[in-house]
């Protein structure tokens, strides 16, 4: 634990406005280029490339073991690429683990989600992050911090004291979310945020998603049902055998030509 001050009035995110964003608007806040992963024999990743621009939300998808969970790693520091590397505002980079992806501004939630279901709400959000006044957890302080980034990304629970195992899917996703905040993350990456959820809890997720974008962050999304991909997207990028096969437009692209790339049928 951090013993950090907390005073009346100050909120510890400094600003809750939108993220910063780079100078130039054309500039990627995230590139990867070429990357390449490779697990024995087995190729994850061969030269892929992705951009991922500040206000805006990208869906990555695929067949199984198309490589989109690799890549979310190697995004979030988890893995190093063997070969290709990732740019910050046009600026290489080296994330050697996930300390130096959320030094960058890079977070991501994973599909464990990495919360632990017998403590509440704010105890997750400030989960290896807690924060102390005078010695004694600021259990005030964290609760108004907690209240404040839930609300930011449109997240309803109960209350700050309810233990996490019995929050809904999307409300635990909501929760996984927030703690992310904390860092005022510039891109933020969700590993397939919307599985195994049912249609309330997906609409859920998908405003999640939409706060981040309007937040000014560069959203990666990865999941494989189109139509609610394809409701919150502005771009979708395919991945088939750990090579890009396709970007397409989120609101006008049509999911057969998605299905095409992903299998393998489109492009001709």
């Amino acid at each position: 634990m951090t013993d950090t001050p907390m005073h009346a009035g100050t909120t510890a995110l400094h600003d809750l406005g939108p993220a910063p964003v780079a100078d130039d608007a054309r500039t990627p806040v995230l590139s990867v280029l070429g990357v390449s992963k490779r697990f024995g024999a087995v190729e994850a990743l061969v030269e892929c490339s992705l951009d991922l621009y500040a206000g805006e939300v990208v869906a990555l998808v695929g067949d199984n073991a198309a490589g989109k969970s690799t890549l979310a790693k190697v995004i979030a520091g988890v893995l190093q690429p063997d070969a290709g590397y990732l740019e910050i505002d046009g600026q290489p980079v080296s994330l050697p683990g996930p300390g130096a992806a959320r030094q960058h501004g890079i977070a991501a939630v994973f599909q464990d989600l990495g919360v632990c279901d017998n403590l509440d709400v704010t105890a997750n959000v400030f989960l290896g992050q807690e924060r102390t006044h005078r010695g004694l957890l600021d259990q005030g302080g964290m609760e108004r911090v907690s209240r404040e980034v839930l609300s930011m990304i449109g997240a309803n629970v109960p209350s700050l004291r309810t233990p996490v195992g019995r929050l809904s899917g999307g409300q635990r996703q909501g929760v996984a979310i927030a703690r992310t905040m904390l860092g005022e993350p510039r891109v933020v990456v969700l590993d397939e945020p919307m599985a195994s959820l049912g249609v309330v809890q997906t609409a859920e997720v998908l405003t999640h998603l939409d706060r981040l974008r309007s937040l000014g962050m560069a959203v990666l999304v990865i999941g494989h049902n189109l139509n609610d991909l394809r409701a919150v997207a502005d771009r979708i990028e395919v991945l088939r055998h750990g090579r890009n096969n396709g970007s397409f437009d989120g609101p006008t692209s049509r999911n057969d030509e998605i299905i095409g790339a992903i299998t393998g049928a489109w492009p001709q």
